[in-house]
């Protein structure tokens, strides 16, 4: 019942953000990847590819979903201090232009570096934990990790250090909160934890 009430929590979540998101306004990627190239370039890449396991890659993560965390970011919704300091300095059109630009570039493939943790984060991200009531991770990010825009990021492609961390810190409720991951997160081993953001590196 619990699960259930999650998928439907995340459905309902969905069918908002995207009727908000129709009249959205669009960023400029040429004027983004201006800003990205003095700003953002160092710690997440000028195509959006980051070096660092540390940091987010955004190439081709979805638009809406870039502005929205630029903006938790800026008003302290999301804690981070370097992000805190990058995006105090953007206004709301260079976080839409910043955006469309990450939106647009392509995610460089990864691989699992540590294939023995396939096995159980294939189990976690396709099926869930039904002994735990931790539900399938693509239900809600897709079979391809591509997530669902404008409400679910993309996964796919990304640093498993980075999303081990993200899982930690839904589980914490300090640094990130949403009532949905956090519920999933506090349900899931660091066992499970790890072996899925090894199971999402290698999503393409």
């Amino acid at each position: 019942m619990k699960r259930m009430m999650l998928l439907a929590m995340a459905a309902a979540t969905l069918a908002g953000s995207a009727m908000a998101q129709d009249s959205a306004p669009k960023g400029d990627p040429v004027k983004g990847k201006q800003i990205v190239d003095t700003v953002c370039a160092a710690c997440h890449g000028a195509d959006g590819n980051s070096v660092a396991s540390a940091n987010p890659t955004l190439a081709g993560q979805h638009e809406a979903y870039i502005y929205n965390q630029l903006q938790a970011f800026k008003k302290g919704d999301r804690k981070n201090p370097i992000m805190l300091g990058m995006a105090s300095s953007l206004s709301d059109a260079d976080m839409r232009n910043v955006a469309s630009y990450f939106s647009q570039q392509k995610p460089k493939p990864r691989e699992a570096s540590n294939k023995d943790l396939i096995a159980l984060g294939t189990k976690i991200y396709r099926v869930g934990n039904p002994t735990t009531h931790v539900p399938a991770c693509m239900a809600c990010h897709g079979p391809a990790g591509k997530g669902i825009p404008d409400q679910f990021p993309r996964l796919g492609s990304q640093h498993a250090a980075y999303v081990a961390k993200q899982l930690a810190d839904f589980k914490a409720g300090a640094d990130r909160k949403n009532v949905t991951m956090s519920d999933v997160a506090n349900r899931m081993s660091d066992a499970e934890m790890k072996a899925v953001a090894e199971y999402i590196s290698g999503l393409r």
